[in-house]
C-alpha cells in the first residue's frame, strides 16, 4: 500500500494517512507487537472523555458539511489513487463464479473515486455503485474522465440513515469495499451502516474492510482535547476518526449477520528517509461474508 500522507508535525489529523510527512516514504512489512511501550502509553489520552456533549452534538449535526468543506478544501488533490487494492484483496479478481462474470461492487464511502477509478481502468467487466456521505464528494466522482454511467453510479447517500435500496437493487452486489470509512461514522451509529450494506450484499457476497487499527500512530497524535469517547477522536477540521480492536470489528460485524473468513492487524513502519521519519501504522484487514442461505435483513 502506499502512504497516503501530508503533514507529521499536525496534532490535528484530517485523513487516513495524515501524520507522517510531506514526502512520499517507504513502507517495510514489520511484526510489531500490539502493545505500547510505557513511553508510549503515556502519549495517549487519558481515558476519559474531554469534548462537551454540546459540542459533540455539534459535530454529529455538520458531520456532513465538515466532509463537504474538507473537500472544498482539497478538492481531488488530497489522497491517492489506491491501485494497492486488487494485491492487497485478491478477492476483487477471484470472486467470480466464471471467468466472463461481471462483477458488481459497492463502494461504501467512495470519497472522489481513488478506489473505484483504478478499479474500472484495470478491469473492463465490473460495474460499481458508489456513494459518500458528501455530496462534493460525489460530484468530484461524476466530473471524473473515466465516470460512465453504464460502468459506474455515483449517488450521495448518508450509510446511517438512508436506505441503500433506494439506489442498490437488494442482494444484488457482489463485493462491498469499505475502506477507512466506518471509522469516520460515530459509534453509536455503525451497526446502521452494516444492516444497510447487508441488505445489498448478494449471499455468498463479501465485504472487503480496511481501517485504524488500536494504537496506531495516528492515534497517538491525538491530544487529550480531542477525544470524544474510548478510541474515537475529533481533529481539528471537525471530521472524526474511530479506532478499532480486531475483537470489537468481529463483534459489530457478526452481531449483524456477517461471518468472519479474515480479521487481523496490519503493520506498517512507514519510513522516510530524507525526513529521518519512521513511524508505527496499525491497520485492521479483514474480510466478512454473508451466509450463502436465505437470512431476513437484520
Amino acid at each position: 500500500m502506499e502512504s497516503e500522507i501530508k503533514c507529521y508535525t499536525s496534532d490535528h489529523l484530517s485523513t487516513e494517512e495524515q501524520s507522517i510527512c510531506d514526502k512520499p516514504g517507504v513502507e517495510i512489512n514489520s511484526n510489531l507487537d500490539m502493545s505500547l511501550s510505557q513511553a508510549e502509553s503515556h502519549k495517549l489520552p487519558i481515558d476519559k472523555t474531554l469534548v462537551s456533549e454540546f459540542k459533540q452534538m455539534k459535530l454529529e449535526k455538520e458531520a456532513q458539511k465538515n466532509w463537504d468543506l474538507f473537500y472544498k478544501r482539497n478538492t481531488t488533490n488530497f489522497f491517492k489513487d489506491r491501485h494497492w487494492t486488487t494485491r492487497e484483496f485478491e478477492e476483487l479478481k477471484s470472486c467470480r463464479e466464471f471467468e466472463s462474470q461481471r462483477l458488481v461492487l459497492l463502494e461504501a464511502g467512495c470519497g472522489v473515486g481513488n478506489c473505484i477509478f483504478p478499479l474500472l481502468e484495470e478491469d473492463r467487466n465490473i460495474f460499481i455503485y458508489a456513494c459518500d456521505f458528501s455530496q462534493r464528494a460525489v460530484d468530484f466522482v461524476k466530473q471524473h474522465p473515466l465516470y460512465c454511467p453504464e460502468r459506474c453510479k455515483a449517488f450521495r447517500c448518508d450509510l446511517t440513515q438512508d436506505d441503500l435500496r433506494g439506489k442498490v437493487p437488494p442482494a444484488s452486489v457482489d463485493v462491498v469495499t469499505l475502506i477507512f470509512v466506518l471509522s469516520a461514522i460515530h459509534p453509536d451509529k455503525m451497526v446502521r451502516s452494516l444492516e444497510n450494506i447487508f441488505r445489498v450484499l448478494k449471499p455468498g457476497g463479501c465485504v472487503l474492510f480496511r481501517d485504524y487499527g488500536l494504537n496506531d500512530h495516528a492515534m497517538q497524535r491525538f491530544k487529550a482535547a480531542n477525544k470524544l469517547g474510548q478510541n474515537f477522536y475529533v481533529r481539528q477540521d471537525g471530521t472524526r476518526s474511530f479506532f478499532f480492536s480486531k475483537e470489537l470489528l468481529a463483534e459489530l460485524f457478526e452481531g449483524r449477520g456477517f461471518h468472519s473468513v479474515a480479521n487481523d492487524y496490519v503493520f506498517r513502519k512507514t519510513v522516510n528517509k530524507k525526513e529521518g521519519l519512521c513511524v508505527q501504522r496499525v491497520f485492521l484487514q479483514s474480510k466478512f461474508t454473508k451466509a450463502h442461505q436465505t437470512e431476513t435483513s437484520p
